[in-house]
């Protein structure tokens, strides 16, 4: 018919007690030192209009989303928005790349 679980004695019942409390403490360090390696990264495109951005990407050999997300701190989201924003006023061109990855590079 079963039965319920056996009752622990006093010394087993303070071993795992230790035990929840060790690992607890554990998780906190982890916790505590999970925020200062995370890496902040910026929600603003970088301003198409500049003359600094531009020129830094004139100097680069390829430009893929990738690139242009890890070189100025923002999301590949904005980086590919970033990107076909300077196709429409034509100052990078489309060069190839598939579903995932379009290569540009700079008009002269």
């Amino acid at each position: 018919m079963g039965g319920g679980k056996k009752k622990q004695s006093l010394k087993q019942m303070t071993k795992t007690k230790t035990q929840k409390e060790d690992r607890q403490k554990e998780k906190e360090k982890a916790q505590a030192e999970a925020p200062a390696a995370k890496k902040n990264i910026g929600l603003t495109m970088p301003d198409v209009d500049d003359k600094k951005v531009l020129g830094e990407l004139k100097g680069l050999k390829v430009l893929t989303p990738s690139v242009v997300a890890s070189r100025y701190n923002i999301r590949l989201s904005l980086a590919k928005a970033f990107l076909k924003e300077l196709e429409k006023r034509k100052m990078v061109e489309y060069v190839s790349g598939g579903k995932n990855l379009k290569i540009y590079k700079m008009v002269a």
